[in-house]
């Protein structure tokens, strides 16, 4: 799913791509859950390999409302700011679907009828 939903913005290049894709794969376990066409994912690089460097990798989730998530990291090396923009992204995917679980969500629990006894 990665590959497929995946857009590389500004900063990185068309040959990175399987790359990139490789590093974020961890995010399509989390991600399973909502169709392919419910998401959007969009990664960008900003200034590279300077003292600024900042990756940000944002999703759009489609799913009964759109939900923007964004990760952001500063990390020097791009390969562990990959990882963490990937582990920050996965903690929120995994935080919005608890807030919207029923067990997580009064309003939408259903309680059961107790049965009758006797």
């Amino acid at each position: 799913m990665i590959a497929q939903r995946l857009h590389l913005a500004s900063g990185f290049h068309s040959s990175e791509r399987d790359w990139v894709v490789d590093r974020l794969a961890a995010l399509g376990s989390r991600l399973r859950s909502y169709r392919d066409d419910e998401i959007e994912l969009e990664i960008s690089l900003k200034d590279r390999k300077g003292a600024e460097q900042r990756v940000m990798l944002q999703c759009w989730i489609n799913h009964g409302h759109r939900l923007h998530l964004v990760a952001t990291s500063a990390q020097r090396e791009l390969p562990a700011a990959l990882n963490e923009v990937r582990d920050e992204l996965i903690r929120q995917v995994g935080e919005t679907k608890t807030r919207t679980e029923p067990r997580s969500n009064r309003a939408l629990r259903s309680v059961p009828t107790p049965p009758e006894l006797g």
